[in-house]
Order: C-alpha cells, then structure tokens, then sequence
C-alpha cells in the first residue's frame, strides 16, 4: 500500500513507523504501559480500519485512525501524547 505524505511524495506503508509512533507517545506514561506486541496489534488495527475508510491513504488519514484507535482500546493519555508528537 502506498501512502501520500504532506509534501505530495508518495512512500511505502510502513507498520514499523505506527510502532515505533505509538511507543514513543507511550514511553513515560505509567499508567497506560504498551509492550511491543500490543503495538503490533495496535499497528495491525490502524491498518485495516484506515484502508476500510480511505481509497488514498494519507499520513493525516494514518494519524487520525491511530489515534482513534489508541482511544477506543483505552489509551488516551497515549493518544494525547501521540497527536503532540506528530504535530
């Protein structure tokens, strides 16, 4: 699947970056701990709904359902810091 970043480039859909994303938005947040493998399934959730939703799929489209996602499975604090992180 392709993605059409801000800039127009088009990439790649990379999971690893949703990851990666929702780890970092995690990191210090005692309360609302994510192990890897939550991440993956968290990851795994993003992609299906965004490619449901969106027949182009933009990072803007990926950061919404992400943090959808991340508050609907119970993490909010996690979804607060990630719409801060990728601002």
């Amino acid at each position: 699947m392709k993605i059409t970043k801000k800039n127009g480039n088009v990439v790649v859909y990379d999971d690893e970056k949703v990851i990666n994303s929702i780890l970092k938005a995690n990191a210090g947040i005692q309360d609302e701990k994510i192990s890897r493998k939550k991440a993956e399934v968290l990851a795994d959730d993003v992609f299906t709904r965004v490619t449901d939703q969106h027949d182009v799929i933009r990072t803007q489209d990926v950061r919404d359902c992400t943090a959808a996602v991340l508050r609907e499975k119970g993490y909010p604090k996690t979804a607060e810091n990630y719409l801060n992180y990728k601002r």
